[in-house]
């Protein structure tokens, strides 16, 4: 470790050991990368996704209420209807017409089980793929939740019930990308296909049922929008973040904790998944056509020429933006943007210049290339270098 990174952790510890933490500072220092060591990153996404308070010293009640809160969720949220957990003094309950699988009732608990059942199996679909390049979330987490997994209770697990369903996963598509693929070349190869999973021991589960419970339990709570396709692109990185925290006593808590930065993070970037807000002023299409707007500005050869060859900005950047360019690239790439995005003031203003970044980096390429060679280059994005990405953005805001 240099002499200089050593100072640059010190100057984070400072920081993050004030009792009152100075935001300002805290995100100049985060837009430059966050070091890992110590689960100084960890720490800082909490801050930086508005869930730990800027005071320190109310940090432990805060933690507790808001842990507690979500296992709530998990009680009222994840367990079967008509079933009840012994630990709790309850035993099964009898079953009556208002409380039975054939109720026509539409509002009754089991039609909304079945319901969420169409949810859980796109979730499911979705977290099984989540980043098959990477072993992680096949591995089985420290910290299984107990609560679900306790063999004294009746509770099933969410991929229980995903095996119990007969509703067929076809019905459920919800890709809202219209003619663009939201799934990247690498991740449609599916290669970790779902009846080839490890078969986890009894009371263990990997850390894709974890993400699986985070987006399962965020859909229930916000019915407006659910489950899009997509939405575990966006929490994989966070729950992954937090699980490898070196801090086990962080560690232990990374699925409540995700939840929450998660459902932070959703509040702001919540509308790019809303079709009904697609032509407003809030919604994803204004976004993408921001993109075309400051590249028009910045470099007008190259945004006359995707003009010229009819290249819309919704074939490449509806997945660039709406995941947070989570698909671009590889998932430590990833991580460093988001360090960035995330201690931007306006991070989804500066998403757009990451965006328009990235293009006028292959401008040469682009101006070459025809239609096909130019959608390729899009869809599967030819840099790796993501520090070059973040200076060239950081150039274009300064010269605004």
């Amino acid at each position: 470790m240099s002499t200089a990174y050593r100072n640059r952790i010190q100057e984070f510890e400072a920081t993050l050991g004030e009792e009152t933490i100075n935001l300002k500072t805290l995100r100049e220092l985060c837009f430059n990368g966050i070091p890992f060591e110590g689960g100084i990153r960890a720490l800082c996404w909490k801050v930086l996704l508005n869930y730990l308070p800027l005071d320190q010293t109310v940090w432990t009640s805060f933690l507790k209420k808001q842990r507690e809160e979500y296992s709530q969720f998990l009680r009222e949220m994840i367990i079967q209807p008509g079933i009840s957990k012994a630990k709790s003094g309850c035993s099964r309950e009898d079953v009556t017409m208002e409380d039975h699988p054939l109720n026509p009732n539409p509002d009754s608990r089991w039609n909304n089980y079945f319901k969420d059942n169409e949810i859980l199996l796109q979730i499911d679909k979705d977290v099984r793929r989540l980043y098959p390049d990477m072993a992680f979330f096949q591995r089985p987490t420290d910290y299984p939740c107990q609560l679900i997994l306790d063999p004294q209770n009746d509770y099933e697990t969410l991929r229980q019930r995903v095996e119990q369903t007969t509703l067929k996963a076809q019905t459920v598509n919800r890709n809202r990308s219209g003619v663009t693929n939201v799934s990247s070349p690498g991740k449609a190869l599916n290669l970790y296909p779902s009846n080839e999973y490890e078969v986890m021991p009894s009371g263990s589960e990997a850390h894709w049922e974890v993400v699986e419970r985070i987006l399962f339990i965020y859909a229930k709570l916000n019915p407006g929008i659910a489950y899009v396709q997509g939405m575990n692109e966006i929490v994989g990185p966070i729950y992954y973040t937090f699980a490898t925290d070196p801090n086990s006593q962080w560690k232990e808590h990374a699925e409540a904790d995700t939840f929450f930065c998660f459902t932070n993070l959703m509040s702001e970037n919540r509308d790019n998944f809303i079709k009904s807000l697609d032509d407003s002023q809030c919604g994803i299409t204004y976004k993408m056509e921001s993109v075309y707007s400051m590249l028009k500005d910045k470099d007008l050869e190259l945004y006359l020429k995707l003009e010229e060859q009819n290249i819309k900005p919704q074939y490449f950047t509806f997945r660039w933006l709406t995941l947070l360019l989570s698909q671009e690239f590889l998932l430590p790439d990833v991580i460093r943007i988001w360090d960035t995005l995330f201690s931007d003031k306006e991070r989804f203003h500066f998403l757009i210049l990451v965006c328009c970044a990235m293009l006028i980096l292959i401008r040469e390429n682009l101006l070459a290339g025809d239609f096909t060679v130019n959608m390729r280059l899009l869809q599967d994005y030819p840099i790796s270098d993501v520090h070059t990405i973040l200076t060239k953005a950081e150039e274009l805001r300064d010269n605004s």
